[in-house]
């Protein structure tokens, strides 16, 4: 199944985010920040978060920028290219995630590592290790911003037209990483081809992220995930667009249709724990935010409505719990699988921010 849609603007309420903890701007490191936390300096307080991979399936980093989506203004910190050896990982920032983060109105730094460590894995490879942000550039892009007052949408588009300069410095930093540790990386001709995908200009950039998104799309779509324990094989394709004609290309982890009502399920799964960890929830909130804010919904050419629904997993669970139903089921539900009291806490938290959002939680046995 095919889905498209629109995005015309973002209206979302999150209940859930984690208290952020407050960093002065005076001997601050972006390397020893948490991954998520407000940032003071002069009269200034911005939520910060950081990604550890341009790869958004590494490391949730869709939970650390929740976290900062109640402020009123929020960055994230995103490496342009990460290497992690030639035996390692190589990943590539995507055009779709600039325009995802312009969404939902946060700033992007793109910024590179210019510093690391060497590692040797228990198989006897060679790789790189503890990556490090150039944390002077960090603090001069975000003393920027401050005074930068147009949108996010437009500070990112030009962030995006300048990421010539920063691959340039992702290849500078990356041989000198090289020379350092001794460890070798993967050929520069991929970074050298990325290169001038950015040099033709954004319209290049961007077909060429979509291509991989696309490719990444169709692999998610005959693959079932560890974290997924899926009631059908009913996975769909999403294409997302947005008022600038910005793409998203996701993958539903479960539809169910009735009539021209289609649910969109992201599914958490969790094998040793009741629920999934509070990450992997805030993680599935992202795509909540973006399917409660979908309008012009197409399904082969056929115009459908939709019910966003969160699915939380687990083969401990003994009874379901459906969050569109008596609120006080979820009571005798807790009571059943002996919750803790910050369970329970967590769990009205997100059943209210479902409530408040138009969408629903339910958790099954998987």
């Amino acid at each position: 199944m095919n889905i498209k849609a629109v995005i015309k603007g973002i209206e979302y309420r999150n209940t859930l985010h984690t208290e952020l903890k407050e960093i002065s701007m005076e001997s601050f490191d972006i390397n020893a920040a948490p991954s998520n936390f407000l940032l003071k300096f002069d009269k200034n307080k911005l939520a910060v978060s950081k990604w550890v991979s341009p790869k958004r399936t590494r490391s949730y980093p869709y939970e650390r920028v929740y976290n900062t989506l109640s402020a009123t203004k929020k960055i994230t910190i995103i490496p342009v290219v990460k290497d992690e050896g030639k035996t390692g990982d190589r990943d590539f920032i995507q055009w779709d995630t600039i325009a995802l983060m312009s969404l939902l109105d946060v700033y992007v730094i793109l910024a590179y590592y210019s510093d690391a460590d060497k590692r040797i894995t228990t198989k006897g490879k060679a790789k790189i290790t503890n990556q490090k942000f150039d944390n002077q550039y960090i603090i001069q892009k975000i003393k920027e911003i401050p005074n930068y007052h147009s949108s996010a949408l437009h500070w990112n588009l030009k962030q995006a037209k300048n990421l010539e300069e920063i691959v340039k410095k992702v290849k500078t930093n990356y041989a000198k990483i090289a020379k350092k540790t001794g460890v070798e990386l993967k050929s520069e001709q991929g970074i050298d081809n990325f290169l001038i995908r950015v040099q033709t200009g954004i319209d290049e950039f961007m077909k060429f992220s979509r291509t991989k998104a696309q490719e990444a799309q169709n692999r998610e779509f005959v693959t079932t995930q560890p974290k997924e324990a899926l009631s059908t094989s009913s996975k769909a394709k999403i294409t997302i667009k947005n008022y600038l004609g910005g793409l998203y290309y996701f993958t539903v982890d479960e539809v169910k249709k009735s009539k021209n009502t289609l649910q969109l399920i992201e599914a958490k799964h969790s094998k040793s724990t009741i629920l999934p960890s509070k990450g992997d929830i805030k993680d599935g909130l992202i795509k909540m935010i973006l399917y409660t804010n979908l309008e012009d919904i197409y399904v082969d050419k056929k115009a459908v409505e939709v019910q966003p629904i969160l699915k939380l997993t687990s083969t401990k669970i003994k009874s379901h719990y459906d969050s569109s139903r008596n609120k006080l089921k979820l009571v005798s539900w807790c009571e059943i699988h002996d919750l803790k009291t910050s369970q329970i806490n967590f769990l009205n938290q997100l059943i209210a921010e479902a409530n408040e959002n138009g969408f629903r939680v339910i958790i099954e046995q998987a």
